[in-house]
């Protein structure tokens, strides 16, 4: 299985809410660099959580990549989620190729959590950052951190 995790773009500060806070300029051209990565790159699926900004930050993937499918949208993703949870989410998918797009601090603890089995090595997943992990199931410890790219 290889599992790309995407954090959306640079966001505006304010908002009504933090679910509506929209990428900024700055932000949606450091997701068209993030997608270059998964250019020719097999993906089944791109999963968003229902924020505005990672839902923009999906479309522009969408969109660059002139994927097929439909953009899917899920409650898990959020920033406060449980990784477990995902974890679990992501093995009911049964998809071998799959990008997600989330939020701090749940990316960075899913990364570190699948990557060495524990929530204290968060991986440092800085705006528009994507990590490329590979594994035979998306479960805690093993799967193999291939590439963690951020865009400058």
């Amino acid at each position: 299985m290889k599992l790309w995790v995407l954090r959306h773009g640079e966001a505006e500060l304010r908002a009504n809410s933090d679910a509506e806070r929209r990428l900024t300029a700055h932000g949606r051209e450091q997701v068209v660099r993030s997608a270059a990565h998964l250019l020719g790159q097999p993906l089944q699926a791109i999963i968003a959580s229902p924020y505005v900004r990672a839902q923009q930050t999906a479309a522009l993937v969408h969109e660059t990549l002139g994927f097929a499918e439909p953009l899917r949208t899920v409650p898990w993703l959020t920033p406060e989620a449980d990784v477990q949870q995902v974890i679990g989410e992501i093995e009911r998918l049964g998809l071998e190729h799959v990008l997600l797009v989330s939020h701090q601090p749940l990316v960075g603890n899913l990364v570190g959590l699948l990557q060495h089995g524990h929530l204290q090595q968060p991986a440092a997943m800085s705006t528009a950052s994507l990590a490329e992990l590979e594994g035979e199931w998306p479960l805690a410890g093993l799967m193999t951190l291939k590439a963690l790219n951020a865009p400058a």
